[in-house]
């Protein structure tokens, strides 16, 4: 029994093949691109909160009161470490094949919610800012008041939420990603195509290029 036709969503009409390959292309270069922008954007975005004030605070002192302040990293290393481990997951993505992608992807979406999970966690600690106090007056168990959080640890969750949402992006359609390959690699190391063709715009290098130029790598030229 032969595989039923595709059918266009509006008229019910069989869609050709032809046309339904290159919907599926088009497809599976803009979930390519979402991923590449939504993973690269999250990395970065946790890695900057990371260095800045998480939750601020006052100790008593023998001068009087004496402000206290806590980034990221002070409270919780752990959401940067995961960014990282994202973004190296998000390019590993394209140098694995089959059951090695979805173990990669799988990661990158784990990463993005241990970043976002611990981020959330983060943002109500006051650990560091007793530390803190504890150094500043040489008092184990130094009492902090007037304990405010700034927005930065929202932000640190939201780049999990991007990383998680890459990595899931990955999953559902990574199968239609293209894979890294050294079949045009000369012996030195220097990539080469058959016959000096162009470079095909729908592999990884070539749309990480377009985004830096700031083109679309989702547009049909």
């Amino acid at each position: 029994m032969s595989a039923e036709p595709e059918r266009d969503p509006r008229d019910g009409s069989a869609v050709p093949e032809t046309a339904a390959s290159a919907t599926a292309e088009r497809g599976g270069r803009r979930s390519l691109a979402a991923a590449l922008l939504l993973g690269a954007a999250g990395a970065a975005l946790a890695l900057l909160a990371g260095g800045q004030t998480w939750s601020e605070a006052t100790t008593a002192a023998a001068q009087g009161t004496m402000p206290l302040t806590a980034e990221g990293r002070d409270v919780t290393g752990v959401p940067a470490a995961l960014a990282i481990v994202g973004l190296a997951a998000l390019v590993a993505v394209f140098a694995v094949r089959r059951s090695g992608r979805t173990l990669v992807a799988v990661l990158l979406a784990l990463s993005g919610l241990g970043t976002a999970v611990t981020s959330v966690l983060g943002g109500t600690d006051t650990g560091a800012l007793e530390a803190k106090a504890a150094e500043a007056t040489g008092l184990v168990g130094a009492d902090v008041s007037g304990v405010g959080h700034t927005v930065w640890p929202w932000i640190s969750a939201l780049a999990g939420v991007l990383l998680l949402i890459a990595g899931l992006l990955a999953l559902r359609h990574g199968r239609r990603w293209p894979s890294m390959s050294g079949r045009y690699e000369r012996p030195g190391g220097a990539a080469r195509r058959p016959g000096g063709a162009a470079p095909d715009p729908e592999r990884p290098e070539e749309m990480w290029k377009a985004l830096d130029r700031g083109e679309d790598p989702t547009r049909d030229d």
